[in-house]
């Protein structure tokens, strides 16, 4: 087995901005955490899913900014593959949770944009966007223009448009967070299902417990105010996982553990969801 790389290292980081009335607001501060490569007892390499996790307003969408070089701290330094982050790059993708089609694109043309700018031939451009539109479920709507599709199928396209350039890194931002129940359930299990066959380092964030423990195999805890991470939780669940998982015994304590745990954090008080 080779030995692990380190995927993202975030070291010291602090990020302030200004309030329209000059007021110093601190997003985040003194932000540190290291995540590595990941291996199955194979020895494959299965990337590893790591959630941000914390109340509305504790830097979350910040921090991950910052990682997908959209930002830059004030202090410190973010450094992926080792290197340092000074914009971004395809070694990282980004799921937003408002949808980011081209409205003037089909499904298709949307997944295919970023390998048409990078020069994939059309042979392989057409093989890849197959595959990844059977993976998410979106066969039958190759066609169709993101105005047609509903929320869940929007956000498969984005997933799908991520996957295509194949980046070390998946960044998303509460990717899930306007989506009705059902259909959030429904995504999770597709991202696991790709994630699964992508060995991507994932960084997650949201603000609902259960999402963060059936996605997470670590979570970071983040108070508000400034934001910080105040303890880092191993989720102990194997993989692959299914909705049972969410019935067990041992998923309510380890829900039970972290929802008091944001609660007990500093500047604790913002909203955090229980479950869906």
């Amino acid at each position: 087995m080779e030995p692990k790389k380190s995927k993202i290292t975030v070291r010291n980081v602090s990020r302030c901005f200004l309030s329209p009335e000059g007021k110093r607001i601190d997003a985040v501060q003194d932000i540190k955490f290291n995540v590595e490569d990941a291996y199955s007892r194979e020895g494959r390499d299965i990337g590893e899913f790591r959630v941000l996790l914390g109340p509305s307003g504790c830097g979350k969408s910040t921090l991950l900014r910052m990682i997908a070089g959209l930002d830059r701290p004030d202090t410190g330094e973010v450094l992926v593959n080792d290197q340092p982050v000074h914009g971004p790059g395809r070694d990282r993708g980004m799921v937003f949770q408002k949808y980011t089609s081209f409205p003037w694109l089909t499904v298709a043309g949307n997944i295919a944009y970023g390998l048409k700018i990078n020069g994939v031939g059309d042979a392989k451009r057409k093989e890849t966007v197959a595959q990844l539109i059977d993976a998410v479920g979106l066969k039958g709507f190759e066609n169709s223009y993101p105005e047609t599709l509903s929320g869940g199928m929007q956000q498969r396209v984005a997933i799908a448009r991520t996957l295509a350039l194949r980046p070390a890194v998946i960044l998303m931002d509460e990717p899930f967070g306007a989506l009705d129940a059902q259909t959030r359930s429904e995504m999770q299990q597709l991202l696991l299902r790709v994630w699964d066959e992508s060995a991507s380092t994932i960084l997650f964030v949201t603000h609902d417990v259960e999402e963060a423990i059936y996605l997470a195999d670590r979570i970071f805890i983040m108070s508000s105010h400034p934001g910080t991470i105040v303890e880092d939780v191993q989720v102990p669940f194997e993989r692959p996982r299914d909705l049972g998982l969410k019935e067990r015994n041992e998923f309510h304590e380890l829900q039970s553990y972290v929802l008091g745990r944001l609660r007990r954090a500093p500047g604790a008080g913002g909203n955090v969801r229980v479950s869906v």
